[in-house]
């Protein structure tokens, strides 16, 4: 049985580890507070010039005009390109290991294919680094500070004039989309080729300038927002799992410290008794 000096370390250690815990879960509520306005202020622009790219794609189909339609071009999908959007930092549940082994099976359900990866955030390159997959781009330091729409821009235009240039027949996007304080939604959708989303309303628009120039211009800027919005969705999922994490980890480190508190308090409660009965014990033998 423990001493009650190991005890006491022990309850100690716990009580500091519960301090970090629970400053790591405000810290998290707070940026949780600004990652959900950055995402909610997104989502209306996503959608927004997503229907808009949806009519203009009708607009070229129904002209055959030759400009803009390469990135509708549906090819075999020998080389794809596979967005990996983890976080830099650990201590939020599953938030990470769901979107590798999500990757993960992607990866093996398409081995017939070339899964090349653009990896988004320090935990994914780390952990697919040592298993020397295809690698080409790392962006680990985008979460280490507010993510912005230069980022998303510059991802985007790569993975376009790839696919543009018949690099790549596909880009894929695997990320934890936010959904609320307490869960998150895993996500695997395609970027490119584009799909008109199904039983839309189309919109007869008057173009200035003929609708496959308006999409070779339009396009671009929307992968570049739905990039940003993948970003910011995946920042503030991350938020609100570790914040959800280490809410748990306080309240289990209440129950370890209750636990020890009964076992130190039941230690001492044996050696009073003990030193009493050794006290009665020498009283009786001088008698």
């Amino acid at each position: 049985m423990p001493s009650l000096i190991d005890l006491r370390r022990r309850i100690r250690s716990v009580k500091n580890t519960q301090q970090i815990t629970k400053a790591m879960k405000v810290v998290s509520a707070a940026k949780l507070r600004r990652a959900q306005d950055r995402v909610l202020a997104a989502r209306p622009y996503a959608q927004s010039i997503r229907r808009m790219l949806a009519n203009v794609m009708q607009a070229v189909g129904d002209g055959q005009e030759s400009e803009g339609l390469e990135f509708l071009i549906k090819r075999p999908e020998k080389r794809i390109q596979l967005l990996v959007i983890t976080a830099d930092r650990g201590l939020a549940g599953a938030f990470n290991s769901n979107v590798i082994r999500t990757a993960q099976k992607f990866i093996a359900d398409n081995s017939s294919a070339e899964v090349q990866l653009e990896l988004i955030g320090r935990k994914g390159r780390d952990f697919f680094r040592k298993r020397h997959r295809q690698i080409t781009g790392d962006y680990s330091a985008i979460f280490q500070k507010v993510v912005r729409f230069e980022d998303a821009q510059e991802i985007g235009r790569k993975v376009t004039e790839r696919f543009k240039q018949g690099e790549i027949d596909a880009v894929y996007l695997v990320l934890n989309n936010f959904k609320s304080l307490m869960a998150s939604r895993l996500v695997v959708s395609r970027l490119l080729p584009l799909e008109p989303p199904e039983g839309q309303e189309q919109i007869d628009y008057i173009y200035e300038q003929p609708p496959g120039e308006l999409l070779a211009s339009l396009l671009p800027r929307y992968i570049e927002a739905q990039i940003f919005r993948a970003l910011l969705e995946s920042a503030a999922a991350e938020h609100a799992a570790r914040m959800t994490a280490m809410e748990a980890a306080s309240s289990n480190a209440a129950e370890v410290i209750d636990s020890l508190t009964l076992k130190m308090n039941r230690v001492r409660q044996a050696s009073i008794t003990r030193e009493i009965i050794e006290i009665v014990s020498g009283a009786a033998a001088l008698d």
